[in-house]
């Protein structure tokens, strides 16, 4: 699988803008320290940006089915991470978790659709 330079771009960008709207919802709502904050994201969204659009595309699903698949995957998985590590009770580690990706969805698809960018 190769990924074109343009697409780490993107992706770096992506990745900062869901890091600035994620970690300080789970600093505050976990609560965690910053480095557990940042590491939820940061093992989930290489997997929704790069693999989970490659599978979409393989198995035929479309934009919408990929990008809810992806989402409950982040969510499942940031959930379980603080629910382990911060021994969070799993129905706060869900609804917190639910609420950071939530708000990073939909203030990215503001921000790309009111100016373009993310």
């Amino acid at each position: 699988m190769s990924v074109a330079p343009e697409e780490v771009v993107a992706w770096i960008k992506a990745f900062a803008f869901t890091e600035i709207v994620e970690a300080p919802i789970y600093r505050r709502l976990v609560p965690t320290n910053w480095r557990l904050a940042l590491a939820a994201s940061a093992i989930t969204h290489p997997f929704v940006w790069f693999a989970f659009p490659r599978v979409g595309e393989e198995l035929a699903l479309g934009w919408t089915a990929t990008s809810i698949a992806s989402e409950v995957f982040a969510v499942a998985v940031e959930a379980a991470f603080f629910r382990r590590l911060c021994r969070v009770p799993w129905r706060r580690a869900a609804l917190v978790s639910l609420l950071a990706n939530g708000a990073s969805v939909v203030l990215g698809l503001f921000v790309r659709h009111t100016f373009g960018i993310v």
